[in-house]
C-alpha cells in the first residue's frame, strides 16, 4: 500500500520533535543555576515533584495491569473479532508514553527554575524568557512527538485505526490521574500556604519561613506541567486517532493517513515557531510568545492547504483545508476570550478587583459572575466551527462532512507543541521567583521574575481555553467514530436507519443516558473540590503546627519542615484521586452494557455538553481571581500593605483566589479527561455491546 508510506512522515516527525526536545533540554543545563543556596533549593522542588511523579506512576501500576487483562481477555470472550492482544499492546504504549512525556517535562522545568533565576540575575528579562520558555519547549515537543510517534508506528504494525485506539484510552486512562492528581497536590499546598502564611501571618507569598512554600513550588510543577501535558497528549492521541478512523471509513487509506501528516507538519512548524519568541530587557514578553504562536499557526495552515489540495484534489482538498483552519482559528478565538476573562488588565478581572473593597463574599459573587458570562461567547465559537467544518468538508460529497469536524479537531491540535510550551514555561517562572525570594536575591530580580510569571498566569488561562476547546473537539470526532463502531456491530443493526446510527431524543433510552452522562461532571467536580478542601485542611494545620511548635521559625533562626507539608500534599493527591478516576472508567461501562448502545450515545452526549460548560466556568472563574489578586498586590487599591498594615482589601483578594485554586487547577481541569476517557472506552467497546 503506497499511502502507507504517509506513515513514515509522521513517525519522523515525531522523532525529530524527541531529538529536539532532549538537545533543548541538554543546552538549558549547561545554564548556570546561580547561588548554592539557589541550587539546594532547586534540587528540593525537583525531588519533591519526582517523588510525586513516582509515587503516582506506581499507584497506577495495578490499575493498568487490570485494564490491560481485560481487554486482552475480556474482549475476545464477548467477540471472536476483536484483537486482543493488539488492543492490549497498544493500551500499554499509550500509557508508558504519557508517563514518559511526563517525566521529561518534568525533568526540564524543575531542572530550570534556579537557571531561569540566575538568567535574570546575571543576564535579564530576555534571558530569563529565553530560559523558561526553552524548558516549556522540551515539555510541549514532547507531548506532541511521543503522541505522533506512538500513533504512527502503532498503525504501521497493525494497520488499523481501530484497534490502536486504545492508545488513546492508555493516555486518557494515566492523563485523568495525573490532572486530578496534580490538582489535588498543586491546590492544597498552594491553599494551605496561602491561608496561614499570607492571611494569618502575614508574609509574602514564597517566603522561607513558610513551611508550605516548597510543597507549593512542587505543586505548581506536577499540575500545570505533568498534568497540562498528560492533558493534551491524550488530546492530540485520541484526536489523531478518531480522525484516522473517520477517514478510512470515508476516504479509505489516504483519508486516515492524511491527519498523521497534518501532525506531522504541526510539530515542524511549532519547532520553527519556538525560534521566534525573543524579547529584550524592556520588551513585552506576552508579546513575544503571541509571534511564536502565530508564526506557528501560520505555518501550520500553508503546509496544510497544499497538503490537502495534493491528497484530494483542488476542490475537496480546498474544503478541507478550510475544516483544518477552522481548528487553528478557535484556537486563536478561544485563547483570546481567555485572555480577555482572566487577563488582569482586562474589565472582567478589574471589576473583581474593584469587588474586593466590600469583603471577600462581593468577590467571590463577582468571580462565579465572570466564570459563568465566560461560557457564552466559546460556545458559539465552537458552534460555528463546528457547522463552519460540515459545511466545508462537504463541498464535492455531503457524506464527507463529518470528516470536516474531525480535521477542525485536528487542526487545533496539531500546534499542541507551541501551546504546551507556553504553558509549561509559566511554572518555571513561577518557581524561578520563589527561588529569587528563598535565596534573598536582589529586588529587581523577583521584579522581573514576577513579570514573567504574570504571563505565564495568562498563558496557563490561555492554554486551559486550549485544552477545553480541544477536548469538546475530540469527543465530537470520538463521538463520530463510535458511531461507526456502532454501525459495524452485527448485534446493533436494528439501532440503523438508513445505515446510520439514529439518536433518538424521544427515546427514553437516550434521554436516560444523556441525563446521567450530563450530571457525571458535577459528581466529579465535587468530589475533586472536597478533596482540595480536605487536602488543604490538613495542609493548613500543619502549617499552622509548625508556626506554633518550631521555635525561631517567624524570626528566620528556626528551619521549617519542608519535607513534612510535601510528604501531606503528596499523599492527600494520591489517596484522594481514585474514586473520581474510577467514577471515569466505570460509568461508561455502567451504560454501555447494562442499557445499550443508544443510552451510550445519550450518555457522550450530555457528558460533552456539561463537561465543556463546567471546564470553560470554573477555569476562567479561578484564572479572574488569580489575576484580580496578583493586580493589587502589583500595587494597586493600595497593595498587600497599609501603613505597614494588612490591607483588607488585598485579604478579600486573597480569600477569592483560594476559592479559585480547585476551581482553575483541580475541578475544571479534571473535565477534560473526564470527557476524553468516556470517547475512547466508548468507541473500544462499541463493537461488543449487546443492544
Amino acid at each position: 500500500m503506497q499511502d502507507l508510506n504517509l506513515a513514515y512522515y509522521g513517525a519522523a516527525a515525531g522523532a525529530i520533535a524527541l531529538l529536539f526536545a532532549l538537545a533543548t533540554l541538554a543546552s538549558i543545563l549547561k545554564e548556570s543555576m546561580g547561588t548554592p543556596r539557589m541550587k539546594e533549593i532547586s534540587e528540593a522542588v525537583q525531588e519533591g515533584a519526582m517523588a510525586y511523579l513516582n509515587r503516582q506512576y506506581k499507584t497506577l501500576i495495578p490499575f493498568t495491569i487490570v485494564i490491560a487483562i481485560l481487554l486482552v481477555v475480556v474482549l475476545p470472550l464477548l467477540d471472536p473479532r476483536v484483537k486482543g492482544v493488539p488492543l492490549c499492546i497498544s493500551f500499554l504504549v499509550g500509557a508508558v508514553c504519557s508517563a514518559i512525556a511526563g517525566y521529561i517535562g518534568m525533568n526540564s522545568t524543575t531542572k530550570s527554575n534556579a537557571r531561569t533565576a540566575e538568567a535574570a540575575r546575571s543576564h535579564g528579562l530576555g534571558k530569563a524568557l529565553n530560559v523558561s520558555f526553552r524548558a516549556g519547549a522540551v515539555m510541549g515537543l514532547s507531548v506532541a512527538g511521543l503522541g505522533l510517534l506512538g500513533v504512527s508506528v502503532l498503525f504501521l504494525i497493525y494497520k488499523d485505526a481501530v484497534v490502536i485506539n486504545s492508545f488513546a484510552f492508555g493516555a486518557s486512562a494515566i492523563a485523568f490521574f495525573a490532572r486530578v492528581g496534580g490538582g489535588i497536590y498543586t491546590k492544597a499546598a498552594d491553599v494551605g500556604a496561602d491561608l496561614v502564611g499570607k492571611v494569618e501571618a502575614g508574609i509574602p507569598e514564597d517566603d522561607p519561613r513558610n513551611p508550605a512554600t516548597i510543597a507549593d513550588n512542587v505543586g505548581d510543577n506536577v499540575g500545570d506541567t505533568a498534568g497540562m501535558g498528560a492533558d493534551l497528549f491524550e488530546s492530540y492521541a485520541a484526536t489523531t486517532i478518531a480522525a484516522m478512523i473517520i477517514g478510512n471509513s470515508i476516504f479509505g487509506p489516504k483519508g486516515a493517513l492524511f491527519p498523521l501528516v497534518v501532525g506531522a507538519i504541526g510539530i515542524i512548524a511549532s519547532i520553527i515557531g519556538t525560534f521566534f519568541v525573543r524579547t529584550g530587557e524592556g520588551g513585552n514578553p506576552q508579546a513575544a510568545l503571541n509571534v511564536g504562536l502565530w508564526a506557528t499557526n501560520i505555518m501550520t495552515a500553508i503546509g496544510v492547504y497544499f497538503l490537502s489540495v495534493s491528497t484530494f484534489g483542488n476542490k475537496e482538498g480546498f474544503g478541507i483545508f478550510l475544516a483544518v483552519a477552522a481548528g487553528l482559528i478557535v484556537n486563536v478565538a478561544i485563547g483570546a476570550l481567555t485572555e480577555y476573562y482572566t487577563a488582569n488588565n482586562k474589565a472582567p478581572c478589574l471589576r473583581i478587583a474593584e469587588a474586593s473593597k466590600t469583603g471577600p463574599a462581593t468577590n467571590v459573587i463577582h468571580g462565579l459572575a465572570v466564570g459563568m458570562e465566560s461560557v457564552f461567547l466559546p460556545m458559539l465559537f465552537f458552534a460555528a466551527a463546528i457547522y463552519f467544518a460540515f459545511w466545508a468538508a462537504s463541498f464535492v460529497n455531503s457524506t464527507h462532512a463529518i470528516y470536516g469536524i474531525a480535521m477542525a479537531a485536528m487542526g487545533m491540535l496539531s500546534t499542541a507543541g507551541i501551546v504546551v510550551a507556553m504553558d509549561s514555561f509559566g511554572p518555571v517562572a513561577d518557581n524561578a521567583g520563589g527561588i529569587a525570594e528563598m535565596a534573598e536575591l536582589p529586588p529587581e530580580v523577583r521584579q522581573k521574575t514576577d513579570k514573567l510569571d504574570s504571563v505565564g498566569n495568562t498563558t496557563a488561562a490561555i492554554a486551559k481555553g486550549f485544552a477545553i476547546g480541544s477536548a469538546a473537539l475530540t469527543a465530537l470526532a470520538l463521538f463520530q467514530a463510535f458511531a461507526d463502531e456502532v454501525m459495524r456491530n452485527p448485534k446493533l443493526q436494528h439501532l440503523l436507519v438508513n445505515g446510520h446510527l439514529a439518536i433518538n431524543l424521544n427515546d427514553p433510552k437516550v434521554l436516560i443516558g444523556l441525563l446521567i452522562g450530563a450530571a457525571v461532571p458535577f459528581l466529579v467536580g465535587a468530589s475533586t473540590m472536597r478533596a482540595v478542601g480536605e487536602a488543604a485542611f490538613g495542609m493548613v494545620n500543619e502549617v499552622r503546627r509548625q508556626f506554633r511548635e518550631i521555635p525561631g521559625i517567624m524570626e528566620g533562626t528556626g528551619k521549617p519542615d519542608y519535607a513534612r507539608c510535601v510528604s501531606i500534599a503528596t499523599g492527600a493527591a494520591i489517596s484522594k484521586m481514585i474514586f473520581p478516576g474510577l467514577v471515569a472508567v466505570i460509568m461508561p461501562l455502567i451504560v454501555g452494557f447494562g442499557l445499550g448502545a443508544l443510552s451510550l450515545a445519550g450518555y457522550l452526549a450530555g457528558l460533552t455538553a456539561t463537561g465543556v460548560l463546567m471546564a470553560l466556568f470554573l477555569a476562567n472563574a479561578g484564572g479572574a481571581w488569580d489575576n484580580a489578586k496578583k493586580w493589587i498586590e502589583a500595587g494597586n487599591l493600595g497593595g498587600k500593605k497599609i501603613d505597614g498594615k494588612p490591607n483588607p482589601v488585598h485579604q478579600a483578594a486573597v480569600i477569592g483566589d483560594t476559592v479559585g485554586d480547585p476551581c482553575k487547577d483541580t475541578s475544571g481541569p479534571a473535565m477534560n479527561p473526564l470527557i476524553k476517557v468516556a470517547g475512547t472506552i466508548s468507541l473500544i467497546i462499541g463493537s461488543v455491546l449487546f443492544h
